[in-house]
């Protein structure tokens, strides 16, 4: 029986640093972006932050020759950010917005207002069902005082259990995005291992780019030279993955990343790196079992690591729900304390001059703000006690079905 022929496909992704009005020279390097994209006419284009609808429908404007099939997943306050264009036609797309996503009064942040999800787009290509994904996980502020690590990690588990669970009826997965990990942080072990997915840089016949494949560096005139400091070359923390699930291979023939500017310009595309893969995929001829992506041993030390970050993410949450909860109570006694004030005034009881007015006014304000506020913090951080409870127990679930049963398949 002759060999089917192998099916090469070219895939590009970019955190394009597409933020309305704060981005620099946002629309010049859209513009760039969409240019670049039409020479080298991938197959399959997957882009985070472009946080405005008119960006998405300029690009697929200029794209309709090359990739006249998009979504543009929409979430959060601002919206995902996130985008997907291919040349062939999408059968279907879900998304799913991620359970925590940073703070609301975290402002100079902004994670919490963009509704971090993952999105999904099912295609079809020569015969080959693929689910392709794209996602853009909460930022990593401060390596040495992380303080949303567990957020992070949450978002890298909910993404992993999503793969596994809407991915059983495809033949090959494909997964890009800026996950904000390093290499070798939890949350990437922890997706790789219980996902079985490849790291398209590790597993390249051939590389090209940045040293290390780094996608943020120092000698990009967007980055943060601060921030950079402890890593001279850089940092990767954008990723194309990949695995087959059926009877097919895939392999990584040619990994690529752009190096700063924009060939013939002074500007890059974005304060990232573009992340551009060759994968070929074909037949293998017969139906393989699908298996976890790490040994058993290593993949529950990975979930007991990750769960001991949630872990200690929900002794914060819970230390900040009994804070906010505190302070709401002092407020409503200091609201009952004016209203017993007011009584006695009222009732001639008060000795002397009445409480002023304008000050009383001014009290119950600042006492009715501050119970409003506390309400609120309380309110949220009562939720992300529950969601951090809820992927800690999920994560021992997972543990005991692993140490219970060592050669499980799924």
């Amino acid at each position: 029986m002759e060999k089917d022929p192998a099916l090469r496909l070219r895939v590009f992704d970019l955190n394009c640093w597409a933020i309305r009005y704060l981005s620099k020279r946002r629309q010049e390097r859209i513009r760039l972006i969409g240019d670049r994209l039409c020479q080298e006419g991938f197959d399959l284009v997957l882009l985070q932050e472009i946080w405005s609808e008119r960006d998405y429908s300029d690009l697929k404007a200029k794209l309709g020759g090359c990739c006249p099939f998009s979504h543009y997943f929409r979430s959060g306050v601002i919206g995902s950010g996130l985008c997907i264009f291919s040349k062939f036609p999408i059968l279907d797309t879900l998304l799913y917005q991620y359970s925590l996503n940073g703070y609301p009064y975290m402002l100079q942040h902004g994670d919490w207002f963009c509704g971090k999800s993952v999105g999904l787009v099912v295609v079809r290509i020569a015969e080959i069902t693929f689910n392709i994904y794209v996602t853009h996980l909460h930022a990593e502020y401060s390596r040495e005082k992380d303080a949303y690590l567990p957020h992070r990690v949450v978002q890298a588990w909910e993404l992993a259990q999503f793969i596994r669970h809407t991915a059983k009826a495809a033949d090959v997965v494909l997964l890009g995005g800026d996950l904000n990990m390093h290499p070798g942080d939890v949350g990437i072990r922890l997706l790789r291992g219980w996902t079985g997915l490849q790291d398209a840089f590790t597993e390249a016949k051939h590389f090209e780019g940045c040293e290390d494949g780094c996608t943020l560096i120092p000698n990009n005139c967007f980055t943060v030279k601060s921030e950079l400091q402890p890593f001279p070359l850089g940092i990767r923390i954008d990723y194309i993955l990949y695995k087959a699930v059926s009877s097919f291979t895939v392999k990584c023939e040619e990994l690529r990343t752009t190096t700063g500017t924009v060939p013939g310009m002074d500007i890059p595309y974005s304060d990232h790196e573009a992340v551009m893969a060759m994968l070929c995929i074909q037949r293998r001829g017969q139906t393989a079992g699908v298996t976890i992506g790490t040994a058993m041993p290593a993949l529950v030390e990975v979930l007991s690591e990750a769960r001991t970050e949630v872990c200690m993410g929900l002794l914060a949450a819970r230390r900040q729900r009994y804070s906010s909860g505190r302070m709401a109570v002092l407020a409503v006694l200091l609201l009952l304390l004016q209203a017993v004030g007011v009584l006695g005034v009222l009732g001639g009881l008060a000795a002397g001059k009445p409480f002023p007015a304008l000050s009383f006014s001014l009290l119950a304000f600042l006492a009715l703000a501050i119970l409003l506020l506390a309400a609120g913090l309380h309110l949220f951080h009562s939720i992300e006690v529950k969601m951090l409870q809820g992927t800690e127990e999920q994560m021992e679930m997972a543990m005991r079905g692993l140490q219970e049963q060592p050669l499980h398949r799924h």
